[in-house]
């Protein structure tokens, strides 16, 4: 997912940036069309079940990944409480989201970096995205060892995915 997420985004920044035609929020609105209906109808439609169903500790909990993920930070929540294999994840509304953060977040930061350093040609902009993916990958396997739980929700060290699909485009 994230792999083909690098590719598609680093294919229309880089052909819109060659045309002269690349806006920043273009590109956000874009985002936000394609994203945010989806989401919403879902967090929409999970609120009456959730608040007829849940016991109150459970739909605090429920209210607080609800503001998580519309503030697309959900990755950073279920990091710090939640066991995304472990036994209690499938009492976990919108566990599933941290993957829409973390994408969330590379759309937020990517973009910029990348017309920041268009001043610096394809050849290096694109030693610039292997040398990220070479330094995430380093940080994921030394992560996987000592910080697990943030290894598998955090951006850092889920980027060397995003940027093996900018690799390619």
């Amino acid at each position: 997912f994230f792999v083909i997420s690098g590719y598609l985004i680093t294919t229309i920044i880089l052909a819109e940036k060659e045309e002269g035609s690349f806006r920043l929020i273009n590109f956000y609105e874009r985002r936000m069309r394609r994203i945010l209906p989806a989401l919403f109808f879902v967090m929409i439609a999970c609120i009456p079940p959730a608040w007829f169903w849940m016991m109150p500790e459970k739909l605090e909990d429920f209210g607080e990944s609800l503001m998580a993920v519309i503030l697309f930070v959900s990755n950073f929540l279920f990091w710090r409480k939640s066991d995304y294999f472990g036994p209690a994840a499938d009492e976990t509304p919108f566990l599933h989201t941290w993957s829409l953060a973390v994408e969330e977040q590379f759309y937020v930061l990517y973009p910029p970096l990348i017309m920041l350093c268009w001043f610096l040609g394809r050849r290096r902009l694109g030693f610039l995205i292997v040398a990220t993916a070479v330094a995430s990958l380093g940080l994921s396997e030394w992560a996987w060892r000592h910080q697990p739980t943030a290894n598998f929700y955090l951006g850092p060290t889920r980027a060397w995915e995003l940027m093996i699909g900018a690799t390619v485009a």
